[in-house]
């Protein structure tokens, strides 16, 4: 089945709406019509009725007077649609006129009726015309020797009928019309209206991995549309820097492979234009592993950074006790840290949960970038502060200050703040990264402030849990 667009749906729901208000309209107008005529034919009734009353009260003893004959077909003159019936208290009729046929069940039910009263009014159908009326018991005169009158009174509803079936054909030629003009309307309208949809349809269409500039205009358009552009807009930034930095990222990836892959090939290619001994083999051979060694630990890195992209890195959990690692860490670095002189401190104690080997991993990342850029005779010092569910585990080291922009891409891979330094003494430049992959697998985070020569990282992670007890400690 074909799926119709927003403008279509949108104007034909509209269409439908305003049908079923002009219906509903339509027949309100008819029964207000109709009940207005039977409200006029009702006085009409009324106001002949009051003067057939008016006549017939003063007659004289003899019933059958000429005179009153005379003055009730006098007042009835002109009254084409009006039909009269008179009959005496015993039946006998008095005076007939009109076509209407009145149905002897309504002459012989007919009830009193005095001045003032309100009458009740029928309707009944004859010889196929319809007709409205009354009839009513008249007293008569006192020395009457009569009971009374019996009056019927009839209207002809026929052109009231016609008129109601063409005022109605009108209505519903004029509520056609209507119905047209707004569904045309309601379209072109709602077309207009989707208009800023079609607009981020065609931005949508220009964007391309080479064009990510364009934008749309939040505040030209109308206000429920203004949120969905301007996620649009984040979406495309978010898109345009994640892009950046993929670029960045393949470049950077070719050129730390391509600076073994030459050293590689040159070293093969002398040790191969002339003959040497065993020993000259033997040494390029040497120098080759290494270059092997530092790819194998890239492309390892790289590995481990793509796991945990797609959360594949579920570390083992299991109590770990943070101070022991760091501390097992600082025997490790010492020799580096009398090379430069460096003190190390620790202070404070604590446990978390995850991985000893992984975290172990991440604080010797967080260690070796301090101890490098530390200043000569200066400290590292990392500090274990432990709260009811959470450890922070801060790594600070005193040397140059980190400018701010640089601070939230130190854990992108590969990023130097210098570009122009060599990885010769930095490594692959993947260190940040994989900590931060780590503590973010464990549960915590990790963020770093550089200011005056003094630089932190904090890492934040969930404390040690033993069943219902949370272990945690300070040093005292």
């Amino acid at each position: 089945m074909a799926v119709r667009s927003l403008t279509f749906r949108t104007s034909l729901w509209f269409s439908l709406l305003a049908l079923g208000v002009f219906l509903v309209m339509g027949l309100f107008i008819l029964a207000s019509v109709q009940h207005h005529f039977g409200e006029q034919d009702r006085d009409a009734l009324a106001g002949k009725l009051e003067l057939i009353a008016r006549i017939l009260h003063p007659l004289p003893d003899q019933p059958l007077a000429s005179d009153s004959r005379r003055i009730l077909e006098a007042a009835l003159v002109g009254h084409h649609d009006l039909s009269v019936q008179i009959l005496t208290g015993d039946g006998v009729p008095f005076l007939h006129s009109g076509e209407a046929l009145f149905p002897m069940s309504m002459l012989h039910d007919a009830a009193p009726w005095e001045t003032g009263q309100v009458a009740r009014v029928l309707t009944w159908s004859a010889s196929g015309e319809s007709f409205r009326g009354v009839a009513v018991r008249l007293a008569g005169a006192a020395s009457s020797r009569t009971s009374g009158w019996i009056v019927a009174l009839a209207v002809d509803t026929r052109h009231h009928t016609d008129f109601i079936s063409a005022f109605g054909r009108e209505l519903a030629l004029i509520g056609a019309g209507g119905l047209l003009l707004m569904a045309v309307l309601g379209w072109l309208v709602t077309r207009r209206g989707f208009r800023p949809v079609l607009e981020m349809a065609q931005v949508a269409e220009g964007i391309s991995a080479q064009q990510l500039d364009k934008r749309l205009a939040p505040a030209i358009m109308p206000a429920e549309l203004q949120p969905l552009a301007r996620a649009f807009n984040g979406m495309l930034d978010r898109l345009g820097d994640s892009l950046q930095r993929l670029s960045g990222f393949s470049s950077d990836l070719a050129h730390e492979l391509r600076t073994p892959v030459n050293n590689l090939m040159t070293q093969t290619q002398v040790c191969l234009s002339k003959p040497r001994d065993v020993n000259e083999y033997r040494e390029v051979l040497y120098s080759n592993l290494e270059e092997f060694e530092r790819l194998g630990r890239m492309i390892g890195d790289m590995l481990f950074l793509a796991k945990a992209d797609h959360g594949l890195v579920v570390p083992e959990r299991s109590p770990v006790n943070v101070r022991a690692e760091i501390e097992a860490l600082y025997e490790f670095y010492d020799a580096l840290a009398a090379e430069k002189q460096l003190v190390l401190s620790v202070e404070g104690e604590g446990q978390t949960s995850g991985d000893a080997l992984m975290l172990r991993r991440a604080f010797s990342n967080l260690l070796s970038n301090a101890l490098r850029h530390a200043d000569l005779g200066s400290m590292v010092k990392v500090s274990l502060v432990p709260s009811a569910d959470r450890l922070a585990v801060l790594v600070c080291n005193t040397g140059d200050t980190v400018s701010m922009e640089h601070l939230p891409r130190l854990f992108d891979r590969f990023y130097r703040v210098d570009a122009s330094r060599q990885r010769q003494d930095e490594g692959a430049g993947l260190g940040l990264a994989i900590t931060r992959s780590i503590i973010q697998a464990h549960g915590g985070e990790v963020t770093v402030t550089s200011s005056a020569r003094q630089t932190c990282f904090r890492v934040e992670l969930p404390v040690a849990v033993h069943g219902s007890q949370i272990v945690w400690s300070v040093q005292p």
